[in-house]
């Protein structure tokens, strides 16, 4: 007999010592006698009858049971609401809810501090930032822009208020614009 190395994609057909080879297995492993088959088959019907039995004893217990709760008054909704009830009270209770309500609480504390701080420092530098010179610098160049504006607009000269400044520059700038024109135009020709 030749012996080779064979994959399972060869391609080659079987010769005469392959089929002495496949000849050659014991299949007696897989033979049943008579009595073994009518002994196995007597076991395959005893369990299938006893399958049979359980599935009418549940299905029985099954009405049963539905029975009970609907004298109850148990309805499907009521034991959804109670299986629920009863995992929230699980969950709260379980030592990993716990723990991650304390971790929570906690960074929350310390997030507050946190933006109470930031806010502090914000305010702080901002007060810094208006008494520093250079915003004090802008500050008076703004101031005079405004000046100058309201005297070219038509003001009594420098002073007042910026909120002064900036009303009395839209009402000018309002009584120019293109829109009251056409209007007081075209109110002319009727």
């Amino acid at each position: 007999m030749e012996t080779r190395q064979q994959g399972f994609l060869d391609s080659e057909p079987l010769k005469e010592s392959d089929e002495d080879f496949v000849s050659e297995v014991n299949l007696n492993n897989c033979i049943m006698t008579d009595e073994e088959r009518e002994e196995a088959q007597q076991e395959l019907d005893k369990l299938e009858e006893e399958i049979n039995t359980l599935r009418q004893v549940l299905s029985s217990k099954e009405k049963q049971h539905a029975d009970l709760k609907q004298k109850l008054g148990i309805t499907p909704l009521s034991e959804l609401r109670t299986n629920f009830s009863r995992g929230w009270h699980d969950m709260q209770t379980s030592t990993a809810y716990k723990k991650t309500s304390e971790t929570l609480s906690t960074a929350g504390q310390k997030t507050s501090a946190a933006f109470s701080t930031l806010g502090t420092a914000i305010t702080r530098r901002f007060g810094d930032m208006r008494n520093s010179p250079s915003f004090k610098t802008f500050e008076e160049k703004v101031e005079t822009t405004v000046s100058t504006i309201k005297t070219k607009v038509g003001g009594t000269g420098p002073g007042g208020s910026f909120e002064e400044v900036l009303s009395s520059a839209a009402n000018a700038s309002s009584q120019d614009t293109p829109t009251n024109n056409l209007t007081n135009s075209s109110e002319r020709q009727c």
